[in-house]
């Protein structure tokens, strides 16, 4: 059965201010979900955080509505006001959604190695794999059908959801999330050509994650050369990404789907990969970098800011010429250069 909060026991558990049109509304308003504001019904809560939304806020059912001081005046339901509705949201969305509740146990079909270190408090689900020489902290929770070699670690709190393969060597710290199917550690892509042959390089180094770092669903993160892969504190990467060996991220990045980083590249911290972009190798990007959605980025980036790398949308047949005007630019450069020097050529003989 769905639990039921008063506008005034969230407002007690999360803060913010409550603006009502009668005082009684902060405890008989009650509200058991979230929703958008097209779909709110009156047993919901919704957030409005831009304008181009507001006849959305007009037209919503919701029960009542998180949003921010400036814009009370948009709307006459019950509201919590708060500087960041969004993140409002998704703290109120977390206490209204608690997490699964673990029972500390290790199933009877789970495999588990030799001389491993496990605290006393740890879940280990049906039919997963435990390599020798495992550390466990307190209060992990590893998933069913998960896979984890010799020589892991593991930091407290951290859970694995099922099917998460998890390779030797690796370090993950505490309050991390890795979601189903992700693949950490594996070999990067390494190989020498000799007399038209690829000669496999070993993937030697390996991977190390910081604490609070949340790693999507068929993401895969390869081990390092010689020098660690490194996910520092606070990253979160979203489902099918690819970053290979040697690659470090700074701290509190957060890179969309299906973006695509080359080996050795450097991401610094507090930067926003947008989906489906592709980052080269062994370039430099700085913190507090933004890079639209679709980017090829094939050059280091030295100065924060927002860097976009691809052309809008057209009709095909449009798309056609432009890509047969691009593929003529420099003819048309050289064209506009002998233009240029007629001209200043005309202008001196007219001088003269």
């Amino acid at each position: 059965m769905a639990q039921h909060f008063t506008l005034q026991e969230i407002v007690a558990s999360l803060g913010g201010q409550l603006a009502l049109s009668e005082p009684t509304q902060a405890a008989t308003v009650k509200v058991s979900r979230m929703a958008s504001l097209t779909q709110a019904k009156n047993d919901a809560i919704a957030f409005f955080n831009d304008t181009k939304y507001t006849q959305s806020l007009v037209a919503t059912q919701a029960a009542a509505v998180i949003l921010r001081p400036e814009h009370r005046a948009l709307t006459t339901l019950p509201c919590i006001l708060t500087d960041n509705p969004y993140a409002y949201f998704a703290k109120l969305s977390a206490m209204m959604n608690p997490s699964r509740v673990y029972v500390d146990h290790i199933h009877p079909s789970a495999v588990i190695g030799i001389a491993g270190a496990f605290a006393a408090k740890i879940t280990i689900d049906a039919l997963a794999t435990i390599g020798d020489r495992v550390s466990l902290g307190e209060g992990v929770r590893i998933g069913a059908g998960c896979v984890v070699e010799d020589d892991v670690s593991i930091g407290a709190n951290t859970v694995l959801e099922p099917r998460v393969v998890v390779k030797h060597g690796t370090i993950i710290g505490q309050h991390c999330h890795l979601f189903s199917g992700c693949v950490v550690g594996n070999d990067g892509f390494g190989y020498a050509e000799e007399q038209g042959r690829w000669v496999k390089i070993p993937q030697i180094g390996r991977v190390v994650i910081g604490n609070d770092v949340d790693i999507g669903a068929n993401t895969t993160i390869d081990r390092g050369a010689l020098d660690d892969t490194v996910i520092a504190d606070g990253v979160k990467l979203d489902n099918l990404i690819q970053v290979a060996h040697n690659v470090r991220i700074g701290a509190h990045t957060v890179i969309a789907g299906c973006v695509g980083i080359a080996g050795s590249a450097v991401i610094g911290a507090h930067c926003k990969i947008g989906g489906a972009a592709m980052i080269l190798g062994h370039l430099n990007i700085v913190d507090g970098v933004t890079i639209s959605p679709g980017s090829m980025i094939m050059r280091s980036i030295q100065q924060a800011g927002t860097y976009t790398a691809l052309m809008p949308f057209q009709k095909h047949e449009d798309w056609l010429r432009t890509a047969a005007n691009i593929r003529h630019l420099e003819q048309y450069a050289l064209k506009l250069k002998q233009l240029e020097q007629a001209i200043s050529n005309i202008q001196k003989h007219s001088e003269d």
